[in-house]
């Protein structure tokens, strides 16, 4: 941090603290961020499209997803819903390779930023672990956007039928726990078998990640519904 002396009256010495530039430039690009909130996910969006714009080398990047088998009927379903995007939106090439089972994601000579080959990226691997498209595209309009993916065992080793219970509790009766958590913390969640991905804003994703952890360790989803309540009305005040 920068210091200027100067001389007051007499010999006594003023001390001005000066921020510094790259502190003053971040808070301006955060005071252009505006939140959104997108098919009940929430996060941040740019007002201004930044005036630097990288152009990449023509045909030089290039991403590989792979595709489990359980999820080939739903990518052949919602093809064409992800296809539009990723073409006419961040004017990427996409294919799905039938031998290597992989969508691959190229780069073309009208794309306008290597940072869409990334998006594009991301975008299908949401839809890979099991969230619907209309989640997913938040990925591509929100920019502080992420999944976040753990396992039951890394929170509590549990086995056989405790294991069960415990994916039992998240999801509650017809998933009425997991839509709460979802709605209160503006996440998504996807419980597969024994992983749980979490889409939404780092904050948000800290609030759902310790209401799914104390369902996890035993927490009767009464005293979650609780802890929730108050983190939402204190959210709610802040804002």
């Amino acid at each position: 941090m920068s210091i200027n002396k100067g001389k007051a009256n007499g010999n006594s010495e003023t001390t001005e603290f000066v921020e510094p530039r790259d502190r003053k430039k971040r808070r301006a690009i955060e005071n252009r961020m505006e939140v959104e909130v997108i098919n009940g996910v929430e996060g941040k969006v740019k007002s201004h499209s930044s005036l630097k714009r990288v152009k990449n080398v023509e045909g030089g990047e290039q991403r590989k997803i792979s595709v489990p088998a359980h999820r080939y009927t739903p990518l052949k379903e919602n093809w064409m819903k992800i296809f539009t995007p990723i073409v006419e939106h961040l004017q990427l090439q996409i294919r799905f390779n039938l031998k290597t089972r992989n969508v691959e994601l190229r780069t073309a000579p009208e794309t306008p930023d290597i940072i869409n080959l990334q998006k594009g990226a991301d975008f299908m691997k949401a839809f890979i672990y099991g969230f619907e498209v209309e989640d997913a595209l938040a990925l591509l309009r929100l920019d502080d956007l992420f999944v976040e993916t753990f396992e039951v065992q890394d929170v509590k080793p549990l086995k056989g039928d405790h294991l069960s219970r415990a994916i039992g509790r998240l999801a509650g009766k017809g998933g009425r726990t997991k839509f709460t958590i979802e709605n209160v913390t503006k996440t998504r969640i996807v419980l597969a078998d024994s992983k749980i991905h979490i889409l939404g804003s780092f904050q948000n994703i800290q609030l759902a990640r310790r209401a799914v952890c104390n369902l996890i360790l035993g927490s009767p989803p009464s005293k979650v519904y609780g802890q929730l309540r108050n983190v939402a009305s204190r959210v709610s005040e802040r804002l």
